[in-house]
């Protein structure tokens, strides 16, 4: 499997970065160590400080700082899964129940902010202002997307320009700032730190296409969430609006009816006009397009096991069925 061939590249890092975490969140509150020791341990994908650290080696990094950054964007991507399922009210994760479902709303948000507060504290002491700049720039750009995402909810008027801007801020940044920050502790090179930036940006944008196409065209059982969970939530992602765009009559009704009020007691209807439309296909494409473009910008670095990794990251992320 690509992943772990790709993760085996910096497997010691990655070990590296799960000990300086679990060194950080040390508490003298049991239900903050206990929800924060479940989610870490529900199967992530890593994908996030992954970017990070294979940008840092791929420029060749000298030093510990890649690791406590890998681990405060991991810490960043925690502390947004535990406020997204409370905002989305979901209660499946990976597979597992959603933090919020065991412990509450109340515990749930409360230690997103600890995680938040937490990865602030590891950035402030690293000591580099550029670094310092990139994540005080960041973190409101992403909550912005989450933001904007709640207020468009049960809107079927949703345009495709729209959508991306809602998903380069709620996905794509994170991304986008692991492998720049990567490269901001490797080099001086500002063409090198642009091309990782850029890097990032569309291997992020291309990972949320197909995750929302998997929320179409998966079983529960491949992506540990619900199908057509999005609807539900009155979330228009692409595939939705494709196949709004590609339909008329009662099926154009039906989606948008659907999606005004937040509810899938029609889904099997609306999956199987997605798949009509090539609904899913169209999405993939996108995304396969996002993808190339990332490979594209890591044309300005030496090439490198770890360069040749990133690649291979762009054609994972753009396969997986999960």
């Amino acid at each position: 499997m690509p992943l772990e061939s790709i993760r085996s590249l910096v497997s010691e890092d990655l070990q590296s970065t799960d000990r300086f975490i679990i060194s950080r969140l040390e508490s003298n509150i049991p239900m903050v160590k206990d929800v924060i020791e479940y989610v870490l341990t529900c199967g992530g994908k890593r994908v996030r400080p992954l970017v990070l650290l294979l940008s840092a080696r791929a420029l060749n990094h000298q030093g510990q700082k890649h690791i406590d950054l890998a681990a405060v964007i991991e810490l960043i991507h925690t502390a947004t899964l535990l406020h997204d399922d409370v905002v989305d009210d979901s209660t499946l994760r990976r597979g597992h129940k959603t933090a919020n479902t065991i412990w509450g709303n109340d515990t749930s948000v409360l230690v997103g902010d600890f995680l938040y507060s937490r990865a602030f504290q590891i950035v402030v002491d690293i000591k580099h202002d550029t670094v310092l700049d990139i994540f005080a720039k960041a973190t409101p750009f992403i909550a912005e997307g989450e933001i904007l995402q709640l207020v468009n909810c049960n809107n079927p008027d949703t345009t495709e320009q729209f959508y991306f801007d809602v998903i380069e801020r709620k996905t794509a940044k994170l991304f986008e700032i692991a492998a720049q920050l990567g490269a901001t502790l490797s080099t001086e090179s500002a063409a090198h730190i642009e091309a990782m930036r850029l890097f990032g940006l569309h291997l992020g944008l291309a990972y949320q296409l197909i995750d929302d196409a998997l929320d179409y065209s998966q079983s529960v059982k491949e992506t540990g969430k619900n199908v057509g969970q999005d609807i539900s939530e009155g979330k228009t992602t692409l595939p939705l609006i494709h196949a709004m765009r590609m339909s008329k009559g009662a099926d154009l009704e039906l989606m948008r009816n659907a999606i005004q009020t937040g509810t899938s007691k029609n889904l099997d209807k609306i999956l199987g006009i997605i798949e009509s439309t090539d609904a899913i296909k169209y999405t993939a494409a996108t995304a396969k397009q996002h993808a190339l473009k990332a490979k594209e910008a890591l044309s300005a670095i030496s090439a490198s096991p770890y360069r040749q990794a990133l690649e291979t990251l762009s054609d994972f992320v753009v396969s997986r069925t999960y």
